[in-house]
């Protein structure tokens, strides 16, 4: 991955990963404080305590979803 390159994971059945340099705003356009991390996971389900952040919650909550990228032809 290169050095300047944000990388974004749908886990299956959880979070969003998200890797690299990145600033996190939110609707407002105020910095969430993520500090050094590189490394964040974002809430898909929707029940986190810790919006924006993932919190487990998708675990006991039994949350289900996949995401896949489609794949063109020929690949």
């Amino acid at each position: 991955m290169d050095p300047a390159e944000v990388e974004i994971t749908v886990t299956d059945d959880g979070p969003l990963s998200v890797r690299g340099p990145f600033v996190l705003v939110d609707a407002e356009g105020n910095r969430y404080d993520v500090g050094p991390r590189r490394r964040v996971a974002l809430c898909r389900c929707g029940r986190s305590a810790n919006k924006p952040f993932c919190d487990g919650a998708h675990g006991r909550e039994g949350f289900a979803a996949a995401g896949r990228a489609p794949v063109a032809d020929g690949e």
